[in-house]
């Protein structure tokens, strides 16, 4: 069983996939004022994802070049959905073998980068990863309302799969 906060953050990626579903292709390339696109923020996602919870905590190298395209600090870009939905399943797919392995215990550890242990625990990343998508959720659904959408989610959704469960 999965612990409680990978439940969430699994819930909190539910919620961001739920809150794009109607956005068009062209509408996913669209930038509103100072805002990134949808599709760059789809990557954004999986950048930090893949960065954590793939390369950091597993020395996984795959999607090498997310970091460059979406990264934090990257240049707006409008990078091709198909290959941002694309980058996103594989890297939350990997990311979910480290994921699945954690305990309370282990949130409170620190990977390590060059030798050194990072200054935030497991837990704190883990945390910082959840409330970004929901940063991200409430920008895409800020979009979506300034592209005249009528039809997107008012609430937070089914939460019958991420139960309160005590540690």
């Amino acid at each position: 069983m999965a612990h409680p906060l990978v439940t969430q953050l699994r819930f909190a990626r539910h919620e961001f996939v739920r809150c794009l579903d109607g956005v068009s292709l062209q509408e996913s390339y669209i930038r509103m004022g100072q805002m990134n696109c949808i599709s760059w923020t789809i990557g954004h996602l999986a950048s930090q994802e893949n960065r954590y919870f793939v390369f950091l905590a597993q020395g996984k190298t795959i999607q090498a070049d997310l970091q460059k395209i979406t990264g934090y600090g990257s240049k707006p870009s409008a990078p091709r959905l198909d290959d941002m939905w694309a980058a996103w399943r594989e890297v939350t797919a990997n990311a979910d073998v480290y994921l699945d392995t954690l305990t309370s215990e282990t949130l409170q550890s620190h990977l390590e980068w060059e030798g050194k242990p990072l200054n935030e625990s497991v837990g704190t990343m883990l945390q910082r990863t959840l409330y970004h998508y929901w940063f991200h959720t409430g920008e895409a659904h800020a979009i979506r309302q300034m592209l005249g959408h009528r039809k997107i989610p008012q609430f937070v959704g089914d939460m019958s799969n991420a139960l309160y469960t005590p540690e």
